[in-house]
Parts: C-alpha cells; structure tokens; sequence
C-alpha cells in the first residue's frame, strides 16, 4: 500500500471546476437558443433547456458560497477550493 505523502497532487487546472461549468452553461445557452429559434422538441425541450442553465447557475453559486466560506475560514467549508 503506498502512502498519501507519494502520491502526487493533481494540477491547480485540474481540479478547477470553472471550465466545466463554463462549458456547461455554454452548451445549455447554445441548446436553448437553438430550441427556442427553430421550435425542435416543441415546449418541452425549451423548458428542458431553461432547466439546464438553472442547474448550472446553482452550480455556480454553490462553488461561490462554498469558495467564500473558504476564505472566512469557516469549519464547515469544503476543502480544497483555494
């Protein structure tokens, strides 16, 4: 069994969740624009769109909260997002 002092931290690019939730809300906007001007999928797929980019500005606002409390110190923050 190796040790945690052996294995090596992954890259600070690595591990930043910005990208993905940048991308992710980009598609979703491409999606809905794409949904809304064309009319495919009709009402659903516009809400389905609409849904996605919520989901993805919740995301956004956990990882400032979370970030946040980082900073203050605070015990209950998550870990690692310095």
């Amino acid at each position: 069994m190796t040790d945690a002092s052996d294995i090596p931290e992954l890259p600070k690019a690595l591990r930043a969740p910005e990208p993905v939730i940048v991308v992710g809300m980009a598609a979703w906007l491409v999606a809905t624009i794409v949904v809304w001007v064309t009319g495919w999928g009709g009402d659903r797929a516009v809400q389905v769109c609409l849904v996605g980019l919520a989901v993805g500005l919740l995301g956004t606002t956990i990882v400032l909260v979370q970030r946040a409390a980082v900073r203050r110190g605070d015990r209950t923050a998550q870990q690692g997002l310095d």
